[in-house]
């Protein structure tokens, strides 16, 4: 499918929207200059619509599947992944001592979400492998990161992370898996996991996994487990290939998309792996990997949402259906009243949900530079957004691609339904959207809102700058900012976590609606109030930024009328 890399709106973002300059100007991230930078997205934007979009159909129609145990990837695959390597793509973030690149986070983000609009199926491998580089290298050994940390850099290996049983979904504390020391520094892992990404692959020379897992004697439930490196095959001292390691895949998944990424079944049977961080500190150890990929599947969801938004343009710019009132219109179904209000909210939520994944980013970066500890917090709260409302806006997009495909769009053939049948698990896998959204309002909000009310405060800053210029815009804007400002200090008044868990959901796409909105006011102000960008905008505050407020009414309703209707009512 044709795909265009969307190079310039990321310049312009890092540039004016959501502060890049202040992460280069440290120390740290120096070297970022916008001339690199804009080489860097030059690059990747190239090998993702030259190589990486072509495979997009061809993940589709030729799933990877199990032969003989051994993992069969989709035509194509091994040679866009050699692309993917050999272009430095796995590691932009990593430090250069091991071999990355060593810039900043919002450059990864930038550049993921670009394969991911490309071939969703394809970037999930090097994704997986992005977050266990950063596990390994703020909790592995020294020994550990000598040997496995270049090659995962490299992209010679991949990575994958498993946490899910059968009887361990969310409810990571219920694991059984076991790790008994084997005497030698090393355990004997043993146990079945599931819904593992790239368990395997016929491209890459290893395939190491994080595996959660409990040693003799520990604790219940999460405080009790251990995190565990276990490649497929064991490495040699030098970092040769050595022995066949015990594990095997049992089956892959038939799903429901993503057919290009085959998700495993994974067995350990006493199979050789060596602890990461501290004895039971594995849920530490992988919330590391877990927040590294929680951003970079918010961007899965964008990545998504910007083929699909393509795609569907590329066919109302050429079909000619019906006829519409609009005077030297295209001739085509672009002219529809309609179709208008799709494709713009399509591409009015893209640039809400990439800033703000963007600006979690830049958060990061600031924090791993060593700025000031509110940036940690920021990156803290920003997270579950961006995890959560970029799939959203990945699913409601393609939805809203095939509705713009009209019946031609439930037609495989034209390729939308793809995007949204790919999109649907982002919204699930890396703790679903209704955790992400439990997890705002109760731990990112211990600080009793502190860091929802220094983004508010930027975000009234930037309101009062436009009141002159764009008042029309900046009035909504401000206006939303408040409302925000008193469902927070709602919910950090409420006691019983259910009433906050009741609307937890709504409150996290409020939240996302009026940041979406400071992001877009910010834009306009940053062309003058006068262009595409300005345009946009009033679209995005006018038709859309209203929305907040039924959502924040529902996120201060409470839990209790959630449990009126009885089991036996609820079935009849």
């Amino acid at each position: 499918m044709p795909y265009r890399a969307p190079v310039e709106e990321y310049q312009f973002l890092f540039e004016h929207v959501v502060g890049l300059p202040k992460v280069t100007e440290t120390d740290r991230f120096a070297e970022a200059t916008p001339d690199m930078t804009a080489a860097i997205l030059t690059e990747a934007g190239r090998m993702c619509e030259d190589v990486l979009a072509p495979l997009q159909r061809a993940g589709d129609l030729h799933p990877a599947h199990l032969e003989n145990g051994v993992v069969r990837t989709s035509p194509g695959y091994a040679e866009g992944y050699k692309a993917i390597a050999e272009g430095g793509w796995v590691s932009i973030s990593a430090s250069p001592e091991h071999g990355g690149m060593g810039l900043p986070m919002t450059v990864t983000t930038a550049v993921n979400e670009m394969m991911s609009a490309a071939c969703l199926s394809l970037q999930l491998n090097p994704l997986m492998t992005q977050g266990q580089i950063e596990a390994l290298d703020h909790h592995g050994s020294d020994a550990i990161k000598a040997l496995y940390l270049p090659k995962l850099v490299s992209g010679e290996w991949a990575g994958t992370m498993n946490l899910t049983e059968p009887q361990a979904g969310s409810d990571v504390g219920a694991l059984r898996s076991r790790a008994e020391p084997n005497g030698d520094g090393s355990y004997a892992i043993t146990g079945q996991k599931i819904y593992i990404s790239w368990g395997d692959n016929d491209f890459t020379e290893n395939v190491c996994h994080l595996v959660l897992a409990r040693l003799p004697d520990s604790a219940p439930g999460t405080k009790g487990i251990s995190l565990f490196l276990v490649p497929k095959i064991i490495p040699n001292a030098d970092g040769t290939l050595g022995a066949r390691n015990s594990l095997h895949v049992v089956s892959l998944e038939h799903k429901m998309g993503l057919h290009g990424s085959p998700t495993a079944v994974m067995q350990y049977d006493g199979a050789t792996g060596w602890l990461v961080g501290e004895p039971q500190g594995g849920m530490r150890a992988m919330f590391t990997m877990m927040n590294n990929a929680r951003l970079g599947v918010g961007g899965q969801g964008i990545g998504a949402a910007e083929g699909a938004y393509q795609h569907a343009l590329a066919y109302a710019l050429e079909r000619k259906q019906g006829r519409s009132p609009v005077a030297d219109g295209t001739g085509t179904i672009l002219d529809h009243a309609d179709v208008r209000r799709m494709l713009l909210t399509m591409k009015a939520d893209i640039f809400a949900a990439r800033a703000i994944a963007l600006s979690c980013a830049v958060a990061i970066d600031m924090q791993t530079a060593g700025q000031d500890p509110a940036w940690g917090a920021r990156a803290a709260l920003l997270t579950p957004i961006a995890k959560a409302f970029g799939t959203a806006t990945g699913v409601a997009v393609a939805e809203m691609g095939v509705q713009v495909h009209g019946g031609m769009g439930f037609i495989e053939e034209t390729g939308a339904a793809q995007y949204y049948r790919d999109v649907r698990v982002t919204a699930i896998y890396e703790g679903t959207n209704g955790i992400q959204a439990m997890d705002l309002v109760a731990r990112k909000m211990m600080d009793r809102g502190a860091a929802a009310f220094a983004l508010l405060d930027e975000i009234d800053t930037t309101a009062k700058a436009a009141q002159s210029a764009l008042t029309d815009l900046a009035a909504p804007v401000a206006d939303a900012a408040r409302t925000l400002r008193e469902t927070v200090q709602w919910l950090v008044a409420q006691d019983d976590l259910n009433d906050r868990f009741a609307g937890a959901e709504p409150f996290l796409r409020g939240f996302a609606r009026v940041l979406g909105g400071h992001f877009h006011l910010t834009a306009a102000l940053a062309e003058g109030g006068n262009g595409a960008h300005t345009k946009l905008a009033r679209f995005y505050i006018t038709r859309m930024l209203p929305e907040h407020i039924g959502l924040f009414a529902h996120a201060r309703t409470g839990a209790a009328d959630l449990y009126t209707l009885s089991a036996d009512e609820l079935s009849q």
